[in-house]
């Protein structure tokens, strides 16, 4: 079985897509709740990518390997969300232990 070197670099693209959406507020025109947002955006149309590949592949219009490696990436991308989420909330918690 031949691996294909495109489908890893998709899904290489795509990771670090996500991971500029949730850096992008490095320039002083985005707000950092813009930034929050592309990332909530991103990781939407990745879920929905995923899904329209398994719907694909189970009419039979599409591979096996296709809807897995969109599955993959849907998940790297929540994933990674839900890391910077936590982040978040680890500082805002730090935030609020400091005395006044």
């Amino acid at each position: 079985m031949a691996l294909d070197i495109k489908s890893i670099g998709a899904a290489t693209k795509a990771a670090g897509n996500v991971a500029r959406a949730a850096t992008t507020a490095a320039s002083p025109a985005t707000s950092f709740a813009d930034s929050l947002n592309k990332l909530v955006d991103s990781v939407e149309k990745t879920q929905g990518d995923a899904n329209g590949a398994v719907v694909n592949m189970l009419d039979g219009n599409g591979e096996v390997h296709d809807a897995m490696i969109a599955l993959q990436r849907a998940e790297m991308s929540l994933q990674l969300t839900v890391q910077i989420r936590n982040k978040l909330v680890q500082a805002y918690q730090d935030v609020m232990r400091m005395p006044v």
